[in-house]
């Protein structure tokens, strides 16, 4: 498989496992980090630190918005459970 095509598909199933993790929002982060032992703060720290390795400057806050869809206190306010 070229590295092009490797890349698109990775990329691609990357973002679709975000989409997944905004549609599940009943899915809470510690459920996640219990069984999988990652969750969406994790996934954010994961794309931040790509973007650094390439030169690119994200904020904790912009990545945790790609991941969550939001900004991170308004997941909070409406989804995580107390």
């Amino acid at each position: 498989m070229e590295r092009n095509t490797k890349e698109d598909l990775n990329s691609a199933a990357f973002e679709r496992l975000i989409k997944h993790l905004r549609e599940r929002k009943d899915v809470q982060n510690i459920d996640l980090m219990n069984l999988a032992g990652f969750c969406r703060n994790c996934l954010s720290k994961w794309y931040r630190e790509e973007a650094e390795k390439k030169g690119i400057k994200i904020s904790d806050d912009d990545a945790r918005k790609h991941i969550y869809g939001m900004s991170y206190s308004e997941w909070k306010e409406k989804y995580q459970k107390k």
